[in-house]
């Protein structure tokens, strides 16, 4: 069976990620403070944690603050079993997310937690928009990217147990659509597709600027959107809730709509 082409470069990743490190990155923020907001309502102590993000990182100290041991690390590591994984994002550009969630489910120990966020659906879409508009070449240049329902999907088929998916939905407001990608480069998610377009020429330029001046109120600022998806699911346990089994219930559906509404009312 033939593969198909890589659809991300990891060479281009690795240099977006080098190029945003100590920059200002707004997104992480927001991801980090929200992940620590829900791992705070998780009971249990972990005794050994995998953050898979790379040096640096804004969720280490706080990380290292409710953790026994913190291992950090770009890339989940082969061999090695954790109680806890946070991944504050990448799924995003990844080829093979299945595959990646398959390797996370593997470095789980049972009752494991992999708790995570990434760029969802519906993000950046006047960005989208003005790429594909009139006067600019219809070249990909910006991510695919997996809605929610995908999501808890893909973690219910790679063995995860519980999932539990939401979003978080964010309004920006620019003055300048340059703007968008000096924030997209700062949070190392400019494009890192395998085939890299070709710079944008000046008519290029220029259509792109009508485009987002004809977007802009009266205040000369457009909206955009930020969509974060966040994500937990554990490893399965036996002594986890488990779903009732199929047809076991006592009471029928019909009966207890009858008693909420008789009939002849």
């Amino acid at each position: 069976m033939t593969m198909p082409p890589p659809l991300f470069s990891p060479r281009r990743r690795a240099a977006q990620l080098t190029r945003a490190a100590g920059g200002h990155d707004f997104i992480a923020a927001m991801i980090a403070e929200s992940l620590l907001d829900r791992l705070g309502m998780v009971t249990r102590r972990f005794k050994r944690a995998l953050l898979v993000a790379r040096d640096g990182h804004v969720l280490i100290e706080p990380l290292r603050a409710l953790v026994g041991l913190l291992v950090v690390n770009a890339t989940p590591p082969d061999g090695d079993i954790f109680d806890l994984i946070v991944w504050p994002g990448g799924l995003e550009s990844i080829d093979d997310v299945p595959g990646a969630l398959v390797q996370l489910r593997r470095c789980l120990s049972p009752d494991g937690l992999l708790i995570g966020a990434m760029i969802g659906d519906g993000s950046f879409p006047l960005l989208r928009r003005l790429l594909v508009s009139e006067g600019v070449r219809a070249i990909p240049r910006m991510h695919p990217q997996i809605d929610l329902k995908t999501l808890g999907n893909l973690l219910q088929r790679t063995g995860f147990a519980l999932p539990v998916t939401d979003v978080e939905a964010t309004v920006l407001r620019y003055g300048d659509w340059r703007r968008i990608v000096a924030d997209l480069r700062s949070a190392g998610l400019a494009g890192q597709l395998a085939a890299a377009p070709p710079p944008l020429t000046r008519a290029e330029l220029a259509a792109l600027e009508a485009g987002f001046a004809a977007t802009c109120g009266d205040d000369g600022r457009a909206e955009e959107a930020l969509r974060i998806l966040y994500f937990t699911a554990w490893a399965p346990h036996p002594d986890q809730p488990q779903p009732a089994r199929r047809g076991s219930g006592k009471s029928s559906l019909a009966a207890a709509l009858r008693a909420i509404d008789p009939p002849g009312d």
